[in-house]
């Protein structure tokens, strides 16, 4: 049996298009709906309240896309509203806080973590929260766990300033106390984060592992296909739509010099505020 339905995806922007692709990867298969919510990012300086209001909306209009599944490809949101979601979506949620924890415990040698996140995500201590939860699973002792929050970050994620030189000195400025805390893993817990990769390895140094989220993510969707027996079998090519809250132009100015392969393209304008919902 074949589910030929699309995965819904969305993110406050474009960062979650770094779990996207690594969506592609792992079941290229499958079609995809991604939601970027660009007129109201960024979701790490506003309120819980909000932010679960939003991801609730956007949850409504992936549903309407009869998607088979929904990927919460934004940290803030995870750890906000993950829990409100799950409770109440018709198909099953996946976010990206427990796995990205998973891989950073497998990955450190010395037993420091660092987390880049939003202040909302920083705030929360929710990825603080399942890390130490997953070493104490796995058995790890004598783990520590340094955060810090670096709000530019979305902001130039979403300029497509990802190798500016604006882009390195809020890099050092922002990554100097875990250079100082010598973590040997570095956590890049906002979906926007990857974009800027090269700039934060060049600044951390070699020997530190960046993990992104969104690979650890797309291994829990391609798991979850299969369980759920709702893996699709298609050998047509899968459909691969996209919408964005703002201006699809803009959307795809700044996405295609990442996604590649002339993607995003027909990107459509979509505001998800028009349903109702209680928080």
């Amino acid at each position: 049996m074949t589910d030929k339905r699309p995965i819904g995806v969305f993110d406050s922007g474009i960062g979650g298009l770094t779990v996207l692709r690594e969506i592609w990867e792992a079941v290229p298969q499958e079609g995809t709906v991604y939601f970027g919510d660009n007129s109201r990012t960024p979701y790490g300086t506003k309120s819980r309240s909000t932010v679960i209001k939003y991801s609730l909306q956007n949850m409504k209009f992936l549903e309407s896309k009869d998607v088979k599944m929904i990927v919460v490809a934004c940290n803030t949101a995870s750890a906000y509203a993950y829990e409100e979601l799950k409770k109440r979506a018709k198909v099953p949620v996946v976010e990206v806080v427990t796995p990205g924890a998973d891989v950073a415990c497998r990955a450190t040698k010395n037993g420091k973590i660092g987390i880049i996140a939003t202040k909302a995500t920083v705030s929360t201590g929710v990825y603080k929260a399942a890390v130490e939860k997953r070493a104490a699973e796995l058995g790890l002792e004598n783990i520590e766990i340094f955060q810090q929050a670096c709000p530019l970050f979305v902001s130039l994620a979403e300029e497509g300033w990802w190798n500016t030189e604006v882009a390195r000195l809020t890099a050092e400025e922002y990554l100097k106390p875990l250079k100082e805390a010598h973590v040997d893993t570095l956590v890049m817990a906002c979906t926007h984060y990857p974009l800027l990769s090269k700039v934060i390895q060049e600044v951390m140094g070699e020997d530190v592992v960046l993990i992104n989220t969104g690979e650890a993510t797309a291994k829990v969707v391609k798991e979850l296909l299969a369980k759920e027996g709702t893996a699709s079998e298609s050998l047509e090519s899968p459909v691969r739509e996209f919408y964005t809250s703002d201006e699809p132009a803009l959307f795809e100015q700044v996405a295609t010099p990442f996604l590649g392969a002339g993607l995003p393209s027909g990107t459509k304008h979509f505001t998800t505020d028009r349903y109702e919902v209680t928080v």
